[in-house]
């Protein structure tokens, strides 16, 4: 009996051992496991994780949407500039692309016909070369509307940069303007700069 006792005793502390090493690797799993999912919610509701990731998305939606309105905008100016290219072979339609002639530093578009309020020439210069606009007609106002403001009443204007320019020729009369307005237009392209 003895001898069961013993082994017994034996088993016993050893099975104590056994579940103490079980107990502390049961611990030491739940503190590593607690440790971690406590990270992970921390790192979730860190509002700076959500900003940056928010902003960043942000970000790539801002440039597609930038890039989709740049695009379109290219698109429609193309639309607009091949109807100008076609109307500037008729004296009533508007708006009007014209070119520079090779060789020539004058376009005149003659017994041109305002059919609205006014017309619009788009026109590319190079960056340097001036513009000045005459008309026949006292009535007809020529401003440069795009990129900026310019009355070329007031002489010509100064290139600053390869862009798209607008020149407006609207009406200006005292009276009623009449339905079908005829008028002769100039306008100068030079690259020597008006002083």
């Amino acid at each position: 009996m003895t001898k069961q006792r013993a082994t017994l005793k034996q088993y016993s502390q050893s099975n104590n051992k056994n579940q103490s090493f079980f107990r502390s690797r049961y611990m030491y799993g739940a503190l590593v496991g607690t440790a971690f999912l406590s990270a992970l919610l921390v790192s979730a509701c860190s509002p700076q994780t959500h900003s940056d990731s928010r902003s960043s998305v942000t970000d790539k939606n801002t440039i597609s949407r930038n890039n989709i309105e740049k695009n379109s905008k290219n698109i429609e100016d193309g639309i607009k500039n091949s109807y100008a290219r076609l109307a500037s072979k008729r004296s009533d339609v508007c708006p009007k692309l014209i070119e520079e002639e090779h060789g020539s530093q004058v376009i005149e578009r003659l017994e041109e016909v305002m059919v609205n309020d006014y017309c619009d020439y788009f026109l590319y210069p190079r960056d340097g070369q001036s513009i000045s606009v005459a008309t026949n007609n006292r009535q007809i106002e020529a401003l440069l509307i795009v990129p900026s403001v310019h009355n070329f009443a007031n002489g010509g204007y100064q290139v600053t940069s390869y862009d798209k320019h607008i020149i407006r020729l609207s009406y200006n009369g005292a009276t009623h303007k009449p339905k079908d307005l005829s008028y002769d237009v100039a306008m100068t392209i030079s690259d020597k700069a008006y002083l």
